[in-house]
Order: C-alpha cells, then sequence, then structure tokens
C-alpha cells in the first residue's frame, strides 16, 4: 500500500470506479475515482469518503490500516453522496469520532444521514485543528460547486485537500499525475468546463483564497492526485476563470415602477453592482420616462431588469404597459429578471415574469439558477418585504449575479 502514501503520515483510501458512471446527467465513459484520505496521527482522521454504493467495502478496507474506534475526526469537505456516501457506515464503526464540516453541511448530513446524536464541528474560514503532528486549516468555498463546500489544507506537508475543485473523472489506477499512463490535461479542463465553470465568481473567490497558501500537492475528489507542477492547475483554473467579453460593452435597461420609494432604492443597488462590473447601465423610472424610448432601449440591450411596487395583488404605474409593448421578436433569448418591493403580498413580480416568458426571454429566476449554476438560493425574482436594511446585501448579491451571466 506504500504506494498510495502521500506522505509517512498521509494515505489515499478511496475508491476506483472503473464502469462508465452516471453522473449529473452524464455519463462518465472513463470513470471516476474517489479520493479518501486517512491521517494517521496522533489524533487520526479522516478526509471525505467514497460513493454510498462502496460503503461497506471502503469500511472493511479502512479497519484494516487503523483501529476505527480510535478514529477523532472525520472531515467532510462535501456532502454530494459521491464524498460523504460512506458517512454513515463509517460513523457506526467510529463512533467517537467527531464529524467536521461547515455549518451548511452540518444541517444537511444531519437531515440525510439522520446523525443527529453525532458530535459535530463546525469550521469556518481560517480554523485550523491540530491532530497533533498534522495541522489542518479550513477554508470556505461556497458553489464549488454546492453551498456548503470547503477545502482542507494540510499546513506542515503543505497538501490542499480540495474536494471537487482541481478533480478529473478518471479511473486512474496509478494515483499521482507525475506516474499517469494515459492523457489526462484535457479531461482536467473539461471537467473545469462542466462543473466549475458556471460558478466563475466562486472560482475567484478561491483562487484569492490559496494564493498566499505553499502548495506542495494538491488532493481532489477525483482523479489524479497533482504532485506534480500543481501551480500549473491552479494557473489553468485562473486562467479559465477570467472574464472573457470580447471587448464588447455589455447592456442592461433597468426600469421601475414604485409607490413608496423602496423599488426605486432596489434599481440603484442593482445598478451599483451591475456598474461596478463594468456593464453599462440604464434606469428608467417609469412615472416620468418615455415608454418608446425605454422599449427601443430594451432592443438594444444584452440584459432587462424589470421592477414593482405590488398594490391589489397587481403591477403598478406603467409597467404593463411597457411591457404590451415589447414584441417576442425583439426580446428573445435576452436575459431577464424581475424585482420589487412589497408590504402584505408581492404578486407584481410573478404577473411581469408571466410576460418575460411569453416574450421568449431568458429569464433569471430561481429554477434557472438551480439548473444552470446550482444556485438554490431565492435570488431572483428579487421580492423584498419593506426594503428593510438586511435586505442590501441580498439585492447587492442578485445584481453581481445577474452581471456575471452577462460576462
Amino acid at each position: 500500500m506504500e504506494q498510495n502514501n502521500l506522505t509517512d503520515k498521509i494515505k489515499w483510501v478511496g475508491k476506483v470506479d472503473d464502469r462508465k458512471v452516471p453522473f449529473h446527467r452524464l455519463i462518465l465513459e472513463k470513470g471516476t475515482t474517489y479520493n479518501s484520505y486517512f491521517i494517521d496521527a496522533k489524533k487520526p482522521a479522516v478526509i471525505d469518503t467514497v460513493d454510498i454504493m462502496f460503503g461497506k467495502e471502503y469500511v472493511d478496507h479502512l479497519s484494516k490500516l487503523t483501529n476505527l474506534a480510535e478514529l477523532e475526526y472525520i472531515i467532510i469537505n462535501h456532502v454530494e453522496p459521491d464524498h460523504a456516501g460512506a458517512l454513515p457506515a463509517l460513523a457506526a464503526k467510529a463512533p467517537k469520532a467527531v464529524i467536521v464540516c461547515t455549518k451548511l453541511a452540518e444541517d444537511e448530513l444531519k437531515k440525510m444521514f439522520r446523525l443527529y446524536n453525532r458530535e459535530f464541528l463546525i469550521v469556518k474560514d481560517g480554523d485550523q485543528l491540530s491532530l497533533g503532528d498534522v495541522t489542518l486549516e479550513f477554508i470556505e468555498t461556497p458553489y464549488l460547486h454546492t453551498a456548503e463546500t470547503m477545502v482542507t489544507y494540510a499546513k506542515e506537508d503543505e497538501i490542499l485537500f480540495s474536494c471537487d475543485i482541481f478533480s478529473t473523472h478518471i479511473a486512474n489506477i496509478e494515483l499521482f499525475n507525475d506516474i499517469a499512463q494515459q492523457e489526462y490535461e484535457e479531461d482536467f479542463k473539461v471537467y473545469y468546463d462542466l462543473i466549475m465553470a458556471p460558478h466563475r465568481p466562486y472560482v475567484r473567490n478561491m483562487l484569492k483564497k490559496i494564493e498566499a497558501l505553499p502548495i506542495k500537492m494538491i488532493a481532489p475528489s477525483h482523479g489524479y492526485i497533482l504532485r506534480e507542477n500543481p501551480q500549473k492547475y491552479i494557473e489553468v483554473y485562473n486562467e479559465k476563470s477570467k472574464l472573457n467579453i470580447n471587448n464588447k460593452e455589455r447592456k442592461v435597461v433597468i426600469a421601475y415602477a414604485t409607490m413608496t420609494g423602496n423599488t426605486g432604492k432596489i434599481a440603484a443597488l442593482l445598478s451599483n453592482q451591475l456598474s461596478e462590473a463594468g456593464i453599462k447601465v440604464s434606469v428608467f423610472h417609469l412615472k416620468d420616462a418615455n415608454l418608446s424610448e425605454v422599449a427601443e432601449r430594451m432592443r438594444e440591450s444584452d440584459g432587462i431588469l424589470i421592477g414593482s411596487s405590488t398594490r391589489y395583488g397587481d403591477m403598478v404605474g406603467n409597467v404593463e404597459a411597457l411591457l404590451k409593448m415589447l414584441k417576442a421578436e425583439e426580446v428573445a433569448g435576452k436575459s431577464a429578471a424581475v424585482f420589487g418591493s412589497y408590504g402584505w403580498s408581492g404578486e407584481a413580480i410573478a404577473h411581469i415574469e408571466d410576460y418575460l416568458v411569453q416574450l421568449g426571454t431568458k429569464v433569471v429566476n430561481q429554477k434557472f439558477l438551480i439548473q444552470n449554476l446550482g444556485v438554490d438560493d431565492a435570488i431572483f425574482p428579487l421580492r423584498v418585504k419593506f426594503l428593510a436594511e438586511e435586505e442590501k446585501e441580498h439585492i447587492e448579491d442578485a445584481g453581481r449575479v445577474f452581471a456575471e451571466l452577462l460576462q
């Protein structure tokens, strides 16, 4: 088993799956690996497990390397079944092991695996855990590729356990890239394009968080462990995640009607975020605007944001009149989203969305964000009650998301 050692204390204990593996509505023709790592420290620990279907095999194998009753920590970087699937089987054999994860992951793991009576250690950016002779540091990497994800860094050995980041879907028997018997770099890039590319801003955030770390080795959750030139693969992510707008100026029109001024304040916050992203924004308060001019600007734009307060369950002002002026052939395919404030009900945004769907625009709403970005937060339609101060950060996030969709 020495060929599976990353260091004298850290061992690969994963599973090579050489089937054609169903994965996220794809078939992995070259299979994959589920990379789990055992740290044989004074306080022994495991980082991630394997797919749920290999749980018993995984625990049986791990029990030959260590006394599971003495395992102290199980670190879960990501809760999907190909990472955390063997956690119930392992937890049953390691009754005193503390489960280490983010707060969001704790909630999901308890509900998925009914681990309500287990001890959890919740970590966040920069938190460290001493295993006696190995120190682990944790870094939150949300939406790479789900909200609860983190990565783990072994400080003394300078190894980044990167979860899905820097992974490759290949059933590789030789674990390390410097002894690879097959070409894998194109597969590495394809993995980025399919899994990470929709989350570009979060890739940029992750790169900022790890840029100061000395990294001798990257140990991902799938595919080759990158011990030869790991910086090369970090640079691939850096290059692929840079904005590429082909020097074309992006344009967004924000049009709104408001009763108390709150919807106008939402429009201003969205406009600020779009402008910071380098997008040219035209904002129209429909009470005073020439509707023909607004409609023409929308025809010339790359994105459309329409907002309205709600009064008696409906849109206010000239919003509906503007929507009736637009024709499908003029705005079909453009990214469009809806926002609005309300007090007692907020139906206006639903009515506006109905118009945008009929016009054939690419409506950015929760369904779109789940399917395309894996984001399950309710970002759009942006429905804000009375515009409390704590809502402002949420509105700014919505502006950033919409800007990214246009890049």
